[in-house]
């Protein structure tokens, strides 16, 4: 059997690719629409994956790695974009209160690290968590046919 993707998860796949760097780019590098979109690829996912699953368990996987995927796709581009300025981390003539984040915290220096953990670390995070609620909720309301009969009949 080939390793290779089927032709029938190319398109999502490259739409997923297209939208979410369409979503990093109107939020100007910070992922907001992108963990936004993660609701709404989490919607679609379970009809994806519905036609290769044989039970509930087996579908859930699928779509809990779907979900890993889209968010490791969120977090290259995340890279990327927010691990060159960390160079400025180690410049002591870098103006890090006027770089243009919230300065939350006390320091700007520690505001600037939070900030890129948030954008790095806690984003990708976020749209995992969006994905996967969205394509359980989706399985809630919207019950395969196959899903419907009971487990264990008298």
């Amino acid at each position: 059997m080939s390793k290779l993707i089927p032709r029938r998860f190319l398109l999502p796949i490259i739409a997923f690719c297209f939208l979410d760097l369409l979503s990093i780019g109107a939020g100007m590098g910070v992922p907001i629409f992108a963990i936004l979109l993660g609701f709404v690829v989490g919607w679609f996912i379970p009809q994806i994956f519905l036609h290769d699953a044989s039970n509930l368990r087996e579908l859930l996987k699928k779509c809990l790695m779907a979900s890993f995927l889209t968010s490791c796709f969120t977090l290259l581009i995340m890279i990327i974009i927010w691990v060159p300025t960390t160079r400025m981390l180690l410049d002591p003539s870098a103006d890090l209160a006027n770089f243009g984040i919230p300065l939350i915290l006390f320091d700007p220096r520690a505001s600037f690290i939070g900030w890129i953990v948030l954008m790095i670390v806690v984003s990708p995070i976020l749209q995992v968590l969006a994905t996967a609620f969205a394509s359980s909720m989706h399985l809630v309301w919207r019950t395969p046919t196959f899903l419907e009969k009971p487990i264990n009949p008298p």
